[in-house]
């Protein structure tokens, strides 16, 4: 396939997978060598093996990290910090695009940012939706499943100052009845006891307080 030709199929791509190309070509093996070469004089920007966007002046649409998260891993979904960001849960701005794969955990740096994979039992691997993200549907936890990974994954001790820490902001976005119900899924009590923390606490934040 001559590159010219390539690019007419993909330029509207956010992200590539050379896999829809690899699963319907004759000779696989010279379309892995093609796709190596293009990456080796700049004509394709590898963010990890299978996975590419076109350099910018070649494509329409510019690559989208947070679909790029989706892909690069699957099945994964964004959550924890970068998704309490996204919600506006948080006033900081996260660097790194962390996501929920049942999979294996995994880390790449690329072109298009940072993205970590935190594995989570595949029972826990619910409490996400799609969200619309320049014209693609991105999976992203829900604001209550976001918080609960991050608690749950980084296995937080609940304080009133790890809560001052995250500097929690609109916190209207939380619904209390669905952090209740996502914590009693998790089937471990002291889940249900850090989301009855943080109900308490986001509780004292509306009546103007600070402490649990």
């Amino acid at each position: 396939m001559k590159y010219e030709e390539f690019v007419k199929y993909v330029r509207d791509l956010p992200v590539i997978e050379s896999e829809l190309f690899i699963a319907t070509e004759p000779n696989p093996d010279a379309l892995k060598v093609q796709f190596s070469r293009w990456v080796a004089t700049g004509k394709l920007i590898q963010l990890r093996r299978g996975v590419y966007v076109l350099p910018a002046h070649y494509c329409d649409k510019p690559g989208n990290a947070f679909y790029a998260a989706n892909i690069l891993k699957k099945p994964s979904y964004i959550s924890l910090e970068k998704a309490l960001e996204f919600y506006g849960l948080i006033p900081e701005a996260v660097r790194v695009f962390t996501s929920v794969t049942s999979k294996r955990a995994g880390h790449f740096e690329n072109d298009l940012g940072e993205f970590d994979y935190r594995h989570i039992h595949p029972d826990l691997f619910w409490g996400y939706q799609p969200v619309k993200l320049e014209g693609q549907n991105v999976l992203m936890a829900r604001p209550e499943k976001a918080v609960l990974d991050l608690m749950y994954l980084n296995a937080v001790d609940v304080s009133s100052e790890f809560f001052d820490g995250l500097r929690l902001q609109n916190i209207e976005s939380l619904n209390a009845a669905q952090l209740a119900d996502d914590a009693r899924r998790f089937g471990k009590s002291v889940m249900v006891k850090r989301a009855n923390v943080l109900a308490e606490y986001l509780k004292g934040l509306q009546q103007g307080e600070r402490r649990l």
